[in-house]
């Protein structure tokens, strides 16, 4: 017959093993904490804070130690939904925003603020409201930088004792009302036009002025290749007139060759359909009568060696003359 106290207390061992196995897998699993990599953890004992846990391997005191939700220490992004903002002209538009930030600190991140994301959300908006309402809608549009950089510094400042690093701060979109982007563009177009007006009158303002120039260089170089030619055919005529002095002297003329010479160029002067009259200058009869001059010597001398040759040679005399009277 089976023992029933011996069996009751083998059960007893038994579940007391269970039970004790079942205990230390639970001290060992409560005891290591194993960090992933750009986390880290804070410990509590017994409800303060005792420690940071950095990546890897790491041991606690079980039932007395307590670890926090991890604290991402990576740089996160994070952006908010579009914020009406009212401009110093009254316009209310709509910005969105980027945050760029880390966590520095896991410990003041965890103690020091509830919860950051949201207290740098609502950091933004209210800082980005005291930035764009002093300026009017033409400088926040055009002034991005300055806005990005204030926001920064403002930021970083009011979120350092948090344990948080803002790094970076952009405007993704400033969108105006539609009314005022209508007008907007109708500016822009207003302006462009303009633009093309101006430039297209610079350009044919410009072809007027590069035309006169050229004209003007134009005018000038054939001025100075006529004042060349000019010069070179006085140079020329010089030279002719010179070389037909020289010829003249020395073939000695006399004044019965430049008188027929004289009376050669007369007949040029009534050359041309449009001469109707023909003044004789005074010194044609002074020619006519050197030539006429030289005729007539010529001609006496001719008659003069003809007689000579022609007439026979008287012979002497041999005439005694009167007898004398006695």
């Amino acid at each position: 017959m089976v023992d029933v106290g011996a069996f009751v207390g083998q059960i007893f061992v038994v579940v007391l093993l269970i039970v004790i196995a079942i205990f230390v897998i639970v001290v060992i699993f409560r005891s290591i904490r194993i960090i992933p990599q750009a986390y880290s953890g804070v410990v509590e004992r017994l409800g303060r804070y005792q420690r940071t846990l950095s990546p890897g391997l790491n041991l606690l005191v079980p039932f007395i130690d307590r670890l926090r939700p991890l604290v991402d220490m990576r740089e996160q992004v994070v952006s908010f939904p579009p914020q009406p903002v009212i401009t110093e002209d009254n316009l209310v538009v709509s910005i969105d925003t980027v945050v760029y930030f880390q966590v520095t600190d896991a410990r003041a991140a965890t103690y020091e603020i509830a919860n950051y994301l949201s207290a740098v959300e609502q950091l933004t908006t209210t800082t980005l409201r005291n930035v764009v309402g002093g300026l009017n809608l033409e400088e926040a549009l055009t002034s991005r930088d300055n806005i990005n950089g204030q926001l920064r510094v403002v930021l970083d400042e009011a979120t350092g004792k948090w344990g948080l690093r803002v790094s970076r701060v952009e405007l993704k979109a400033i969108d105006p009302p539609h009314s005022i982007q209508d007008s907007m563009e109708k500016q822009m177009r207003a302006e462009r036009d303009r633009r093309a007006a101006i430039l297209t009158a610079e350009g044919s303002k410009q072809s007027q002025i590069l035309e006169a120039e050229g004209r003007r260089q134009a005018a000038i170089l054939n001025a100075e290749g006529e004042k060349q030619a000019s010069i070179l055919r006085a140079e020329g005529e010089a030279a002719a007139i010179q070389n037909v002095f020289d010829a003249i002297h020395a073939g000695r003329p006399d004044d019965k060759l430049l008188a027929y010479q004289y009376l050669q160029t007369l007949p040029k002067i009534s050359e041309g359909t449009a001469n109707k009259m023909w003044i004789i200058p005074s010194e044609f009869t002074e020619a006519m009568r050197g030539l006429g001059s030289a005729f007539t010597s010529g001609a006496g001398a001719v008659s003069t060696a003809a007689r000579a040759t022609q007439a026979p040679p008287t012979p002497p005399s041999t005439d005694p003359g009167p007898a004398p009277t006695p």
